[in-house]
Protein backbone atom coordinates (compact mmCIF):
# COMPACT_ATOMS: atom_id res chain seq x y z
CA UNK A 1 0.00 0.00 0.00
CA UNK A 2 3.14 2.42 1.47
CA UNK A 3 3.82 2.32 -2.83
CA UNK A 4 0.78 3.13 -4.42
CA UNK A 5 0.27 6.07 -2.15
CA UNK A 6 3.77 7.04 -3.00
CA UNK A 7 3.12 6.59 -6.92
CA UNK A 8 -0.29 8.35 -6.61
CA UNK A 9 1.82 11.27 -4.44
CA UNK A 10 4.40 11.29 -7.26
CA UNK A 11 1.99 11.56 -10.23
CA UNK A 12 -0.04 14.36 -8.75
CA UNK A 13 3.01 16.30 -7.74
CA UNK A 14 4.17 15.47 -11.69
CA UNK A 15 0.55 17.52 -13.21
CA UNK A 16 1.47 20.70 -14.36
CA UNK A 17 -2.04 22.36 -13.40
CA UNK A 18 -1.62 20.59 -9.82
CA UNK A 19 1.21 22.43 -9.31
CA UNK A 20 0.31 25.77 -10.89
CA UNK A 21 -3.18 25.44 -8.34
CA UNK A 22 -0.99 24.62 -5.10
CA UNK A 23 -2.06 21.49 -4.33
CA UNK A 24 -0.57 19.53 -1.93
CA UNK A 25 -1.82 15.46 -1.09
CA UNK A 26 -2.73 15.96 2.78
CA UNK A 27 -3.72 11.98 3.15
CA UNK A 28 -4.01 9.08 1.21
CA UNK A 29 -4.65 5.23 1.79
CA UNK A 30 -6.83 2.49 0.90
CA UNK A 31 -8.99 4.06 -1.63
CA UNK A 32 -9.32 7.51 0.30
CA UNK A 33 -7.57 10.61 -0.20
CA UNK A 34 -7.49 14.46 0.85
CA UNK A 35 -5.96 16.97 -1.26
CA UNK A 36 -5.72 21.08 -0.41
CA UNK A 37 -5.84 23.89 -2.78
CA UNK A 38 -4.94 26.99 -0.52
CA UNK A 39 -6.78 30.57 -1.35
CA UNK A 40 -4.74 32.43 -4.25
CA UNK A 41 -5.93 35.19 -5.84
CA UNK A 42 -4.66 34.68 -9.16
CA UNK A 43 -7.83 31.83 -9.18
CA UNK A 44 -10.56 34.03 -8.34
CA UNK A 45 -13.59 33.56 -10.64
CA UNK A 46 -15.14 37.22 -9.61
CA UNK A 47 -12.84 39.79 -8.47
CA UNK A 48 -15.92 41.81 -7.42
CA UNK A 49 -16.43 39.05 -4.41
CA UNK A 50 -13.07 37.40 -4.24
CA UNK A 51 -14.52 33.99 -4.73
CA UNK A 52 -11.95 31.05 -6.31
CA UNK A 53 -13.56 30.05 -9.72
CA UNK A 54 -15.49 26.46 -9.87
CA UNK A 55 -12.79 25.42 -12.56
CA UNK A 56 -10.14 25.33 -10.02
CA UNK A 57 -12.96 23.25 -7.40
CA UNK A 58 -13.15 21.04 -10.06
CA UNK A 59 -9.50 20.49 -10.94
CA UNK A 60 -8.92 19.71 -7.05
CA UNK A 61 -12.12 17.18 -6.62
CA UNK A 62 -11.10 15.40 -10.16
CA UNK A 63 -7.35 15.12 -8.82
CA UNK A 64 -8.56 14.04 -5.39
CA UNK A 65 -11.09 11.09 -6.97
CA UNK A 66 -8.12 9.96 -9.10
CA UNK A 67 -5.75 9.35 -5.87
CA UNK A 68 -8.24 7.89 -3.55
CA UNK A 69 -8.66 5.06 -7.27
CA UNK A 70 -5.12 4.74 -7.32
CA UNK A 71 -4.79 4.02 -3.87
CA UNK A 72 -7.58 1.52 -3.26
CA UNK A 73 -6.47 -1.84 -2.91
CA UNK A 74 -8.12 -3.83 -5.72
CA UNK A 75 -7.09 -1.11 -8.06
CA UNK A 76 -4.30 -2.75 -10.14
CA UNK A 77 -2.52 0.60 -11.87
CA UNK A 78 -3.42 3.65 -13.21
CA UNK A 79 -6.51 5.63 -13.81
CA UNK A 80 -8.72 8.39 -16.05
CA UNK A 81 -11.71 10.17 -15.67
CA UNK A 82 -14.73 8.39 -17.21
CA UNK A 83 -17.11 10.67 -15.96
CA UNK A 84 -17.97 13.40 -13.33
CA UNK A 85 -20.65 15.17 -12.18
CA UNK A 86 -20.34 18.15 -9.60
CA UNK A 87 -22.89 20.05 -7.46
CA UNK A 88 -21.88 23.58 -6.34
CA UNK A 89 -23.48 24.01 -3.24
CA UNK A 90 -22.33 27.37 -2.75
CA UNK A 91 -19.23 29.87 -3.10
CA UNK A 92 -16.01 28.76 -1.28
CA UNK A 93 -15.11 31.45 1.45
CA UNK A 94 -12.43 33.93 -0.16
CA UNK A 95 -9.42 33.58 1.78
CA UNK A 96 -10.21 30.01 2.72
CA UNK A 97 -8.07 26.86 1.89
CA UNK A 98 -10.43 24.48 0.02
CA UNK A 99 -10.02 20.41 1.03
CA UNK A 100 -11.66 17.98 -1.16
CA UNK A 101 -11.88 14.24 0.70
CA UNK A 102 -12.71 11.20 -1.98
CA UNK A 103 -13.38 8.13 -1.25
CA UNK A 104 -13.33 5.18 -3.61
CA UNK A 105 -16.57 3.08 -2.80
CA UNK A 106 -16.67 0.00 -5.52
CA UNK A 107 -14.37 -1.34 -7.82
CA UNK A 108 -15.30 -3.46 -10.91
CA UNK A 109 -12.75 -4.99 -13.33
CA UNK A 110 -12.60 -2.25 -15.63
CA UNK A 111 -14.50 1.12 -13.63
CA UNK A 112 -14.40 2.73 -9.84
CA UNK A 113 -16.51 4.75 -8.06
CA UNK A 114 -15.57 7.64 -6.21
CA UNK A 115 -17.65 10.38 -4.35
CA UNK A 116 -16.34 13.56 -2.78
CA UNK A 117 -16.83 16.78 -1.27
CA UNK A 118 -14.73 20.40 -0.91
CA UNK A 119 -14.63 22.21 2.31
CA UNK A 120 -13.77 24.73 3.13
CA UNK A 121 -13.84 25.01 6.83
CA UNK A 122 -17.28 25.11 7.36
CA UNK A 123 -17.98 21.29 7.18
CA UNK A 124 -21.82 21.83 7.83
CA UNK A 125 -22.43 22.60 3.91
CA UNK A 126 -19.89 21.85 1.58
CA UNK A 127 -18.62 24.29 -0.65
CA UNK A 128 -19.32 21.00 -4.00
CA UNK A 129 -19.87 17.31 -3.86
CA UNK A 130 -19.41 14.97 -6.59
CA UNK A 131 -19.84 11.79 -7.96
CA UNK A 132 -17.22 9.93 -10.45
CA UNK A 133 -16.23 7.06 -12.11
CA UNK A 134 -12.62 6.11 -13.26
CA UNK A 135 -11.49 3.51 -15.84
CA UNK A 136 -9.07 1.32 -14.16
CA UNK A 137 -5.80 0.33 -15.83
CA UNK A 138 -3.50 -2.51 -15.34
CA UNK A 139 -0.39 -2.28 -14.41
CA UNK A 140 1.72 1.59 -13.22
Amino acid sequence: MVEKANLARQFIEAIPHARELGLSLDEIGDGMATISMPYDEKLIGDPKTGVIHGGAVSALIDTCCGAAVMSHPAAPGGTATIDLRIDYMRAATPGQTIAAKATCHHITRSVAFVRAVALDGNEDIPVATATASFTVEKGF
